[in-house]
């Protein structure tokens, strides 16, 4: 199965590479299934139903989200009857939504997605090893689903490092979203699960994270709070991580995928482009 995974779209500029961009490489990669991180889409924090819809017309067949879920108020409503919006699993008892699904592809393959968020340096939520260890014991790899894909937003890269290390074997991917800078260190881990820490962002990279730089500048030279952060509108890169997966679910190929925008490019070079 190809997989595809695309890290954290910011603002105005990351939507537009999402959607002028996807449905090409969808295409020519005949990819079978494609997750997006949309918890930054809506003016750099959060998602509205019409973004979420944008997205999946594009090509998305589920959009995971973050420490940014409902920022835009609208989306503890309709993630209710949005199946393919998911938000961290380890968020509190009754938080709208849920924090896995389960994908059909149009071939029949059946993709379990699960969101996780980390605690270290972030909000202090239920415990992600164990409520991640939960869901995916609740959908086994091979035998409920042919894929299993874990969105792990998190700041602490060991935090990463030692959730994915945990599920090796029993997921086909763990990518990390959240820091908005794509990793180098993308790699297939011994049990079979491809793994990268961050995936990065798809917004403009001229930029601090995302946003116009001048206000996140001045805010660490001054420590005063000033105006709000806006998203940096200029040419976006979108970042993600390529997957291929044999009968088993397990990754057998692995890389990371860069285009448009300021960053240097790069496509996996084992799915040959139509």
């Amino acid at each position: 199965m190809r997989l595809l995974f695309i890290g954290d779209v910011v603002g105005r500029a990351g939507r537009l590479a999402l959607t002028e961009t996807l449905p090409g490489l969808r295409r020519d990669w005949s990819l079978d299934c494609v997750i997006v991180n949309g918890e930054n889409a809506a003016g750099g924090f959060g998602i509205t139903e019409a973004i979420l819809g944008d997205f999946l017309a594009a090509g998305a067949d589920c959009v995971t989200l973050g420490n940014h879920s409902f920022d835009q108020r609208e989306a503890l409503s309709f993630i209710a009857h949005q199946p393919r919006l998911i938000r961290p699993a380890n968020f509190p008892p009754g938080t709208p939504g849920a924090g896995a699904t389960l994908i059909e592809t149009k071939a029949g393959a059946r993709v379990l997605v699960v969101n996780l968020m980390g605690r270290l340096f972030m909000d202090a939520l239920d415990d992600p090893f164990a409520v991640g260890a939960r869901e995916i014991a609740a959908c086994p790899l091979g035998e409920a689903c042919d894929a299993a894909i874990v969105d792990f937003h998190a700041e602490a890269t060991s935090e990463k490092q030692a959730f994915a290390h945990l599920m090796d074997g029993r997921v086909s991917l763990v990518v990390g979203t959240h820091t908005h800078v794509p990793t180098a260190d993308h790699q297939i881990l011994p049990q079979g699960t491809a793994y990268q820490t961050d995936a990065g962002m798809t917004g403009d990279y001229d930029s601090v994270i995302g946003m116009e730089k001048e206000e996140p500048v001045r805010r660490f030279i001054t420590k005063v709070p000033g105006n709000r952060l806006e998203p940096a509108a200029g040419a976006a890169t979108l970042c993600g991580l390529a997957v291929e997966t044999n009968t088993y679910g397990h990754a057998i190929k692995v890389a990371p995928v860069r285009v448009g925008g300021r960053l240097s490019q790069a496509r996996p070079d084992f799915w040959e482009t139509k």
